[in-house]
């Protein structure tokens, strides 16, 4: 039987990538509990074409 509970897959973008004019997208895919934060998540990852850490925000 399926567990049912409140974390979903939620995607994370850069938001620094699309100002640098370089192609390709850094993204990343993790888990939240949409209870506990009903909000969008906004985390500091790396990101390997501008290679430094860069502010990336969920986006669905």
């Amino acid at each position: 039987m399926a567990k049912k509970g409140n974390r979903v897959q939620v995607i994370m973008e850069c938001t620094e990538h699309k100002d640098s004019g370089k192609p390709g997208t850094s993204r990343y895919i993790t888990t939240k509990n949409k209870k506990n934060t009903p909000d969008r998540l906004e985390m500091k990852k790396f990101n390997p074409i501008l290679k430094k850490m860069t502010v990336h925000k969920e986006i669905k």
